[in-house]
């Protein structure tokens, strides 16, 4: 099976040798991703909107692809405040709330920069 790397232009991926996602057969993986913090409308204390921005970008990963959200089946949630689950599951159910992928939203100690409080994992299997 031919395999497709999707990159973003990031500054990170020839600095950590990754892309955004990858696509083999009717299976794509995305990398972690972080939100852009721009401290307007994403703000370092916002953990709803750094989801929701989160969720944006992914969208149109995977609309490149020719796929979508419904294709989701698993996403795997870091933050760095587990008391921020709701205000994350509040933006995740916007996306998700009739796909309902399996998901996990795990406390960790940091991220790679302080301003992010959330990177989210994705699993996405195109059907037919």
């Amino acid at each position: 099976m031919k395999r497709e790397n999707i990159l973003t232009g990031s500054p990170w991926e020839d600095k950590m040798g990754y892309c955004r996602a990858v696509r083999i057969g009717n299976i794509i993986e995305v990398s972690g991703t972080v939100a852009i913090v721009d401290g307007d409308k994403v703000k370092a204390d916002d953990a709803y909107a750094q989801t929701y921005n989160i969720l944006e970008r992914v969208e149109k990963v995977l609309e490149d692809l020719n796929v979508g959200m419904k294709d989701v089946i698993r996403t795997r949630i870091f933050t760095t405040d587990i008391t921020s689950f709701e205000e994350v599951a509040r933006a995740h159910a916007s996306f998700f709330k009739d796909v309902k992928p399996t998901t996990g939203f795990y406390e960790i100690s940091k991220l790679v920069a302080p301003e992010y409080l959330v990177e989210i994992e994705f699993t996405a299997v195109i059907q037919g």
